[in-house]
Protein backbone atom coordinates (compact mmCIF):
# COMPACT_ATOMS: atom_id res chain seq x y z
CA UNK A 1 0.00 0.00 0.00
CA UNK A 2 1.25 3.58 -0.65
CA UNK A 3 2.26 5.82 1.90
CA UNK A 4 0.11 8.64 3.76
CA UNK A 5 -0.28 11.58 2.09
CA UNK A 6 -2.12 14.36 4.17
CA UNK A 7 -0.19 17.45 3.17
CA UNK A 8 0.16 18.11 -0.42
CA UNK A 9 4.10 16.86 0.50
CA UNK A 10 4.29 15.59 -3.21
CA UNK A 11 3.48 19.02 -4.07
CA UNK A 12 6.34 20.65 -2.20
CA UNK A 13 3.55 21.86 0.21
CA UNK A 14 2.17 24.70 -2.12
CA UNK A 15 -0.23 23.72 -4.83
CA UNK A 16 -1.94 20.06 -4.49
CA UNK A 17 -1.79 18.60 -8.05
CA UNK A 18 -4.94 16.47 -9.54
CA UNK A 19 -5.57 14.46 -11.66
CA UNK A 20 -9.27 14.19 -13.14
CA UNK A 21 -10.46 10.96 -13.74
CA UNK A 22 -13.78 10.93 -16.47
CA UNK A 23 -13.62 13.60 -19.08
CA UNK A 24 -17.96 13.89 -19.88
CA UNK A 25 -19.73 17.04 -20.16
CA UNK A 26 -19.77 18.22 -16.84
CA UNK A 27 -15.91 17.83 -15.75
CA UNK A 28 -14.80 19.47 -19.61
CA UNK A 29 -17.48 22.16 -18.95
CA UNK A 30 -16.91 23.26 -15.48
CA UNK A 31 -14.21 21.18 -13.55
CA UNK A 32 -11.48 21.32 -15.93
CA UNK A 33 -12.05 25.14 -16.01
CA UNK A 34 -12.34 25.85 -12.55
CA UNK A 35 -8.45 25.18 -11.99
CA UNK A 36 -8.12 28.57 -13.24
CA UNK A 37 -9.64 29.79 -9.92
CA UNK A 38 -8.40 27.64 -7.73
CA UNK A 39 -4.92 29.09 -6.87
CA UNK A 40 -4.20 26.12 -4.46
CA UNK A 41 -4.74 23.51 -6.98
CA UNK A 42 -2.78 22.05 -10.15
CA UNK A 43 -4.45 20.29 -12.73
CA UNK A 44 -1.83 17.74 -13.56
CA UNK A 45 -3.37 14.59 -15.48
CA UNK A 46 -6.63 13.77 -17.14
CA UNK A 47 -7.70 10.14 -17.61
CA UNK A 48 -10.16 8.67 -20.26
CA UNK A 49 -10.17 6.01 -22.89
CA UNK A 50 -10.90 8.59 -25.58
CA UNK A 51 -8.35 9.11 -27.83
CA UNK A 52 -9.38 11.98 -29.10
CA UNK A 53 -10.13 13.39 -25.71
CA UNK A 54 -7.31 12.52 -24.27
CA UNK A 55 -5.11 14.12 -27.15
CA UNK A 56 -7.31 17.52 -27.42
CA UNK A 57 -7.70 18.34 -23.86
CA UNK A 58 -4.05 17.23 -23.26
CA UNK A 59 -2.77 19.62 -25.55
CA UNK A 60 -5.31 22.32 -24.17
CA UNK A 61 -4.38 22.25 -20.52
CA UNK A 62 -0.61 21.61 -20.96
CA UNK A 63 -0.78 18.37 -18.91
CA UNK A 64 -0.85 14.61 -19.31
CA UNK A 65 -2.96 12.22 -20.20
CA UNK A 66 -3.67 8.44 -19.51
CA UNK A 67 -6.07 5.34 -20.30
CA UNK A 68 -8.00 3.81 -17.42
CA UNK A 69 -5.69 0.85 -17.44
CA UNK A 70 -3.07 3.38 -16.51
CA UNK A 71 -4.91 4.81 -13.51
CA UNK A 72 -2.33 3.31 -11.04
CA UNK A 73 0.36 4.33 -12.84
CA UNK A 74 -1.28 7.91 -12.94
CA UNK A 75 -2.04 8.58 -9.30
CA UNK A 76 1.33 7.38 -8.55
CA UNK A 77 3.33 10.06 -9.95
CA UNK A 78 4.85 12.35 -7.58
CA UNK A 79 2.85 15.23 -8.71
CA UNK A 80 -0.59 13.90 -8.26
CA UNK A 81 -1.96 14.46 -4.87
CA UNK A 82 -5.56 13.91 -5.53
CA UNK A 83 -8.05 12.74 -8.44
CA UNK A 84 -11.34 14.37 -9.09
CA UNK A 85 -13.43 11.32 -9.94
CA UNK A 86 -16.25 12.57 -12.79
CA UNK A 87 -16.91 8.86 -13.88
CA UNK A 88 -20.38 7.24 -14.30
CA UNK A 89 -21.93 7.03 -11.31
CA UNK A 90 -21.38 2.76 -10.89
CA UNK A 91 -17.78 3.54 -11.32
CA UNK A 92 -17.50 5.73 -8.40
CA UNK A 93 -16.71 3.14 -5.73
CA UNK A 94 -13.96 1.47 -7.59
CA UNK A 95 -12.15 3.71 -8.83
CA UNK A 96 -12.26 5.64 -5.26
CA UNK A 97 -11.10 2.48 -3.83
CA UNK A 98 -8.00 2.37 -6.46
CA UNK A 99 -7.58 5.64 -5.54
CA UNK A 100 -7.20 4.99 -1.77
CA UNK A 101 -4.81 2.21 -2.09
CA UNK A 102 -2.48 4.59 -4.58
CA UNK A 103 -2.24 6.72 -1.76
CA UNK A 104 -4.51 9.42 -3.87
CA UNK A 105 -6.68 12.01 -1.84
CA UNK A 106 -10.48 11.52 -3.66
CA UNK A 107 -12.73 14.28 -4.59
CA UNK A 108 -15.97 12.08 -5.94
CA UNK A 109 -18.65 13.54 -7.47
CA UNK A 110 -22.32 12.60 -6.29
CA UNK A 111 -24.05 10.51 -5.93
CA UNK A 112 -21.28 9.04 -4.09
CA UNK A 113 -22.28 5.55 -5.08
CA UNK A 114 -25.48 3.88 -5.83
CA UNK A 115 -25.47 1.32 -2.54
CA UNK A 116 -24.63 1.76 0.76
CA UNK A 117 -22.33 -1.08 1.12
CA UNK A 118 -20.13 0.69 -1.72
CA UNK A 119 -20.14 4.29 0.54
CA UNK A 120 -19.32 2.06 3.75
CA UNK A 121 -16.40 0.66 0.81
CA UNK A 122 -14.85 4.10 0.10
CA UNK A 123 -15.20 5.44 3.38
CA UNK A 124 -13.02 2.34 5.11
CA UNK A 125 -10.77 2.65 1.85
CA UNK A 126 -9.79 6.04 2.50
CA UNK A 127 -9.67 5.71 6.19
CA UNK A 128 -7.25 2.54 5.89
CA UNK A 129 -5.22 4.22 3.48
CA UNK A 130 -5.00 7.80 5.89
CA UNK A 131 -6.46 9.66 2.72
CA UNK A 132 -9.15 12.53 2.70
CA UNK A 133 -12.51 11.82 1.18
CA UNK A 134 -15.04 14.06 -0.06
CA UNK A 135 -18.11 13.90 -1.85
CA UNK A 136 -18.47 17.29 -4.65
CA UNK A 137 -21.33 19.01 -3.05
CA UNK A 138 -20.89 22.34 -4.58
CA UNK A 139 -24.02 23.88 -3.41
CA UNK A 140 -22.52 23.47 0.63
CA UNK A 141 -19.83 26.66 -1.01
CA UNK A 142 -22.60 28.68 -2.63
CA UNK A 143 -23.62 31.69 -1.44
CA UNK A 144 -27.00 32.05 -2.53
CA UNK A 145 -27.47 28.46 -0.92
CA UNK A 146 -25.87 29.50 2.19
CA UNK A 147 -27.44 32.84 2.99
CA UNK A 148 -30.71 30.29 3.27
CA UNK A 149 -28.58 28.21 5.83
CA UNK A 150 -28.23 31.72 7.65
CA UNK A 151 -31.73 32.48 7.56
CA UNK A 152 -32.22 28.71 8.80
CA UNK A 153 -29.71 28.84 11.53
CA UNK A 154 -30.52 32.62 12.95
CA UNK A 155 -33.69 31.43 13.78
CA UNK A 156 -35.37 34.07 11.84
CA UNK A 157 -37.75 31.79 9.58
CA UNK A 158 -38.41 30.37 13.20
CA UNK A 159 -39.10 26.85 13.27
CA UNK A 160 -38.92 24.80 9.85
CA UNK A 161 -41.85 22.93 9.12
CA UNK A 162 -42.17 21.95 5.42
CA UNK A 163 -39.50 21.51 2.32
CA UNK A 164 -41.17 21.58 -1.11
CA UNK A 165 -38.91 21.41 -4.44
CA UNK A 166 -38.92 20.94 -8.38
CA UNK A 167 -36.47 19.50 -10.29
CA UNK A 168 -36.43 18.44 -14.12
CA UNK A 169 -35.49 18.65 -17.49
CA UNK A 170 -35.47 16.99 -20.86
CA UNK A 171 -33.17 14.62 -21.03
CA UNK A 172 -31.40 13.61 -24.30
CA UNK A 173 -31.87 9.35 -25.41
CA UNK A 174 -29.33 7.49 -25.06
CA UNK A 175 -27.78 9.11 -22.21
CA UNK A 176 -25.89 7.76 -19.53
CA UNK A 177 -28.91 9.17 -17.35
CA UNK A 178 -31.25 6.60 -18.87
CA UNK A 179 -28.90 3.84 -18.86
CA UNK A 180 -29.54 0.67 -16.02
CA UNK A 181 -25.61 -0.49 -15.62
CA UNK A 182 -24.28 3.39 -15.52
CA UNK A 183 -26.53 4.28 -12.36
CA UNK A 184 -28.88 6.07 -14.65
CA UNK A 185 -32.36 7.32 -13.11
CA UNK A 186 -33.73 10.75 -12.01
CA UNK A 187 -33.09 10.09 -8.47
CA UNK A 188 -29.62 9.82 -8.88
CA UNK A 189 -29.25 12.57 -11.10
CA UNK A 190 -30.83 15.34 -9.93
CA UNK A 191 -32.86 14.32 -6.87
CA UNK A 192 -30.23 14.08 -4.82
CA UNK A 193 -30.28 17.89 -5.19
CA UNK A 194 -33.51 18.16 -3.38
CA UNK A 195 -32.83 15.94 -0.93
CA UNK A 196 -29.60 17.05 0.56
CA UNK A 197 -31.09 20.66 0.80
CA UNK A 198 -33.60 19.00 2.41
CA UNK A 199 -31.38 17.75 4.97
CA UNK A 200 -28.73 20.99 5.47
CA UNK A 201 -31.96 23.30 5.44
CA UNK A 202 -33.96 21.07 8.49
CA UNK A 203 -30.66 20.08 9.94
CA UNK A 204 -31.45 16.50 10.50
CA UNK A 205 -31.78 13.28 9.05
CA UNK A 206 -35.45 11.58 6.96
CA UNK A 207 -37.26 8.79 9.28
CA UNK A 208 -39.38 7.35 6.63
CA UNK A 209 -39.52 8.25 3.09
CA UNK A 210 -42.22 7.06 -0.03
CA UNK A 211 -41.73 7.53 -3.31
CA UNK A 212 -43.96 7.23 -6.52
CA UNK A 213 -42.19 6.56 -10.09
CA UNK A 214 -43.95 8.43 -13.31
CA UNK A 215 -43.90 5.87 -16.50
CA UNK A 216 -41.48 6.19 -19.25
CA UNK A 217 -43.56 8.52 -21.50
CA UNK A 218 -41.37 7.67 -24.70
CA UNK A 219 -39.46 4.79 -24.62
CA UNK A 220 -36.60 6.58 -23.52
CA UNK A 221 -35.32 5.08 -20.56
CA UNK A 222 -34.43 1.63 -19.88
CA UNK A 223 -36.49 -0.61 -17.72
CA UNK A 224 -35.63 -0.03 -14.20
CA UNK A 225 -34.62 3.34 -14.90
CA UNK A 226 -37.20 5.76 -13.27
CA UNK A 227 -37.62 9.04 -15.75
CA UNK A 228 -39.55 10.78 -12.50
CA UNK A 229 -40.68 10.56 -8.84
CA UNK A 230 -42.24 12.39 -6.74
CA UNK A 231 -41.22 11.84 -2.70
CA UNK A 232 -42.24 12.59 0.67
CA UNK A 233 -40.13 12.65 3.39
CA UNK A 234 -40.80 12.70 7.19
CA UNK A 235 -37.77 14.37 9.06
CA UNK A 236 -39.75 14.65 12.44
CA UNK A 237 -43.08 15.08 14.11
CA UNK A 238 -43.46 18.47 12.44
CA UNK A 239 -41.04 18.45 9.78
CA UNK A 240 -42.15 17.11 6.55
CA UNK A 241 -40.18 17.02 3.07
CA UNK A 242 -41.64 16.62 -0.70
CA UNK A 243 -40.16 17.01 -3.71
CA UNK A 244 -40.48 16.53 -7.82
CA UNK A 245 -38.09 15.61 -10.12
CA UNK A 246 -38.01 14.58 -13.66
CA UNK A 247 -36.37 13.94 -16.66
CA UNK A 248 -38.95 14.66 -19.17
CA UNK A 249 -40.26 18.08 -18.25
CA UNK A 250 -39.42 22.17 -18.96
CA UNK A 251 -36.61 22.73 -17.00
CA UNK A 252 -37.41 23.66 -13.13
CA UNK A 253 -34.89 24.10 -10.02
CA UNK A 254 -36.50 25.82 -7.32
CA UNK A 255 -37.21 25.41 -3.57
CA UNK A 256 -39.22 26.62 -1.17
CA UNK A 257 -38.71 26.35 2.83
CA UNK A 258 -41.68 27.33 4.98
CA UNK A 259 -41.49 28.45 8.94
CA UNK A 260 -43.21 29.43 11.45
CA UNK A 261 -42.66 33.09 10.76
CA UNK A 262 -41.55 32.91 7.08
CA UNK A 263 -40.63 31.51 4.36
CA UNK A 264 -37.78 31.68 2.01
CA UNK A 265 -38.29 30.46 -1.75
CA UNK A 266 -34.54 29.77 -4.21
CA UNK A 267 -35.23 29.60 -8.05
CA UNK A 268 -32.65 28.13 -10.06
CA UNK A 269 -31.34 26.60 -6.59
CA UNK A 270 -29.54 23.95 -8.01
CA UNK A 271 -28.30 25.08 -11.31
CA UNK A 272 -24.42 26.22 -11.78
CA UNK A 273 -24.35 28.37 -14.62
CA UNK A 274 -27.83 30.70 -14.46
CA UNK A 275 -28.29 33.31 -11.60
CA UNK A 276 -30.20 33.09 -7.86
CA UNK A 277 -33.25 35.05 -7.15
CA UNK A 278 -34.16 34.55 -3.33
CA UNK A 279 -37.07 35.88 -1.73
CA UNK A 280 -37.68 36.04 1.71
CA UNK A 281 -40.86 36.51 3.39
CA UNK A 282 -40.69 37.09 7.13
CA UNK A 283 -43.97 38.89 9.08
CA UNK A 284 -45.59 39.42 5.92
CA UNK A 285 -42.66 41.13 5.01
CA UNK A 286 -41.04 40.39 1.69
CA UNK A 287 -37.59 41.34 -0.34
CA UNK A 288 -35.95 39.69 -3.23
CA UNK A 289 -31.90 38.97 -3.85
CA UNK A 290 -30.31 38.48 -7.12
CA UNK A 291 -27.42 36.31 -7.03
CA UNK A 292 -24.71 36.75 -9.83
CA UNK A 293 -23.71 33.82 -11.54
CA UNK A 294 -20.24 32.34 -10.33
CA UNK A 295 -18.01 29.56 -10.49
CA UNK A 296 -19.49 26.71 -8.37
CA UNK A 297 -16.35 23.81 -9.08
CA UNK A 298 -13.89 26.19 -8.39
CA UNK A 299 -14.44 26.87 -4.55
CA UNK A 300 -14.57 22.58 -4.11
CA UNK A 301 -10.80 22.47 -5.34
CA UNK A 302 -9.88 25.75 -3.22
CA UNK A 303 -11.22 23.90 -0.02
CA UNK A 304 -10.78 20.37 -0.46
CA UNK A 305 -7.08 21.75 -1.62
CA UNK A 306 -7.00 23.29 2.02
CA UNK A 307 -8.21 20.58 4.05
CA UNK A 308 -5.61 18.28 2.48
CA UNK A 309 -2.78 20.58 3.66
CA UNK A 310 -4.12 21.15 7.03
CA UNK A 311 -5.08 17.56 7.75
CA UNK A 312 -8.42 18.44 8.36
CA UNK A 313 -11.90 16.40 7.72
CA UNK A 314 -13.80 18.14 4.55
CA UNK A 315 -17.45 18.58 5.72
CA UNK A 316 -19.14 17.04 2.55
CA UNK A 317 -17.13 13.85 3.08
CA UNK A 318 -18.29 10.13 2.50
CA UNK A 319 -20.82 10.16 6.14
CA UNK A 320 -22.83 13.05 3.77
CA UNK A 321 -23.10 10.88 0.49
CA UNK A 322 -23.64 8.25 2.63
CA UNK A 323 -26.55 10.24 4.34
CA UNK A 324 -27.72 11.09 0.39
CA UNK A 325 -27.45 7.26 -0.56
CA UNK A 326 -29.33 5.91 2.11
CA UNK A 327 -32.56 7.54 1.53
CA UNK A 328 -32.18 7.29 -2.12
CA UNK A 329 -32.04 3.34 -1.73
CA UNK A 330 -35.12 3.96 0.74
CA UNK A 331 -36.76 5.97 -1.49
CA UNK A 332 -36.27 3.48 -4.65
CA UNK A 333 -37.56 0.41 -2.58
CA UNK A 334 -40.66 1.95 -1.30
CA UNK A 335 -41.54 2.72 -5.05
CA UNK A 336 -40.88 -0.95 -5.65
CA UNK A 337 -42.75 -2.33 -2.83
CA UNK A 338 -45.72 0.38 -2.78
CA UNK A 339 -45.31 1.19 0.83
CA UNK A 340 -43.72 4.03 3.41
CA UNK A 341 -40.02 2.86 4.50
CA UNK A 342 -38.99 3.60 7.89
CA UNK A 343 -35.17 4.01 7.94
CA UNK A 344 -32.66 3.36 10.96
CA UNK A 345 -30.81 6.39 12.85
CA UNK A 346 -28.17 8.13 11.43
CA UNK A 347 -26.62 10.51 13.12
CA UNK A 348 -24.57 13.59 11.05
CA UNK A 349 -22.16 15.42 12.80
CA UNK A 350 -21.25 17.79 10.61
CA UNK A 351 -23.49 20.15 8.03
CA UNK A 352 -22.85 23.33 5.24
CA UNK A 353 -22.47 26.43 7.64
CA UNK A 354 -22.92 30.04 6.09
CA UNK A 355 -18.85 30.37 6.93
CA UNK A 356 -18.25 27.97 3.98
CA UNK A 357 -19.47 30.05 1.32
CA UNK A 358 -16.93 31.48 -1.78
CA UNK A 359 -18.00 33.16 -4.31
CA UNK A 360 -15.22 32.74 -7.27
CA UNK A 361 -15.61 34.66 -10.75
CA UNK A 362 -17.51 32.67 -13.19
CA UNK A 363 -15.29 30.47 -15.96
CA UNK A 364 -15.76 30.60 -19.60
CA UNK A 365 -17.31 27.72 -20.54
CA UNK A 366 -15.52 25.92 -23.46
CA UNK A 367 -17.31 24.21 -26.40
CA UNK A 368 -16.40 20.17 -25.56
CA UNK A 369 -14.57 17.27 -27.01
CA UNK A 370 -16.73 14.39 -28.06
CA UNK A 371 -19.36 15.42 -24.79
CA UNK A 372 -23.11 16.74 -25.69
CA UNK A 373 -24.75 18.07 -22.70
CA UNK A 374 -27.42 15.96 -21.24
CA UNK A 375 -29.98 18.19 -21.85
CA UNK A 376 -32.43 18.02 -25.07
CA UNK A 377 -33.30 21.37 -26.65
Amino acid sequence: MAGKRTNGSKSGGRQIGYAVAGLGHIAQTAVLPAFKNARNSRLVALISNDEEKREKLARKYRCDAYSYDDYEECLGRDDVDAVYIALPNTMHAEYTVRAAQAGAHVLCEKPMATSESDCRRMIGACDEAGVRLMIAYRLHFEPANLEVVKLVTSGRLGEARSFNSHFSYQVKPDNVRTQADTGGGVLWDIGIYCLNAARYLFRAEPVEVMGFAARDADGRFEPGVEPGMSCLLRFGPSQLATFNVSFQAAPTATYRLVGTRGDVCLDQAYEYQAERVLEVTIDDRSRTRTFSKSDQFGPELVYFSECIRREVEPEPNGEEGLADVRAIEALLRSEREERPMRLPPFKRRARPVPGMRMRLPPVRVPEPVSADSPVAE
